[in-house]
């Protein structure tokens, strides 16, 4: 039994330095961001709005924001299930000790081990639920505003209520993406429980296939030939 120790220490400033350091380059460098298939989709999603002007029937345009409502409301209940299981991980301690101390390569967590372990899912999860909400709410707000764009493709009040929508749409999209990559690191704090090394590795693992997905995926590449 131990409680944290150096390596426990410099894993946690790994994964800190990964999480915070990658989140800060995508969405607040500008140049870095418009290389990004975040930016793409922007692009695409403001096209998408500024259609809606010339169309009178906008079902296909409500089936769109309630399928991006309904991806968004199901991370969101999941969140909540993973926060109920890791409240009940905290108040046991003791389960934890029997079952890692039982794994080859797992280290044993004292209680105050576990419980940091523990918290820092929960901090995790508890960021991801808050900002899938919000975009969902978010996408809610969209919907009202495409239901008040008028008719009417000449019109500039038209097309700056679809740029309105866009913008939200955009918006909402963005706290999504916030909201999914709190998963992945959550999914490499995991390892914490497990091994301090592991939690680097997932945690270098999980940036390196982030960047994969945004700057290097043929879906990044199909979207920007659009």
């Amino acid at each position: 039994m131990h409680s944290l120790t150096l390596l426990d220490w410099l894993a946690l400033a790994v994964f800190a330095a990964s999480w915070v350091g990658y989140s800060t380059l995508v969405d607040r460098h500008p140049r870095l961001r418009a290389r990004s298939v975040i930016a793409a989709m922007d692009d695409h999603r403001r096209r998408w709005l500024r259609t809606t002007v010339t169309r009178d029937n906008r079902i296909m345009d409500t089936n769109i924001i309630g399928n991006l409502m309904n991806s968004t409301s199901f991370l969101a209940n999941t969140a909540i299930f993973i926060l109920g299981g890791l409240v009940a991980m905290m108040g046991s301690p003791e389960l934890g000790a029997r079952v890692f101390g039982a794994l080859p390569f797992a280290a044993t967590p004292d209680p105050a081990a576990w419980e940091m372990k523990v918290a820092l899912l929960l901090l995790i999860f508890v960021r991801a639920f808050f900002e899938l909400t919000w975009a969902l709410r978010q996408f809610n707000y969209c919907s009202i505003v495409i239901g008040g764009i008028p008719q009417d493709p000449g019109s500039a009040g038209s097309l700056a209520q679809a740029e309105m929508a866009a913008k939200v749409a955009n918006r909402a999209a963005r706290h999504f993406n916030t909201g999914l990559r709190a998963y992945y690191f959550g999914l490499a704090a995991l390892g914490w429980i497990l091994h301090p090394l592991l939690l680097v590795l997932a945690s270098l693992w999980v940036v390196q296939e982030l960047y994969r997905r945004e700057f290097r995926s043929v879906v990044r590449e199909a979207l920007r030939e659009g």
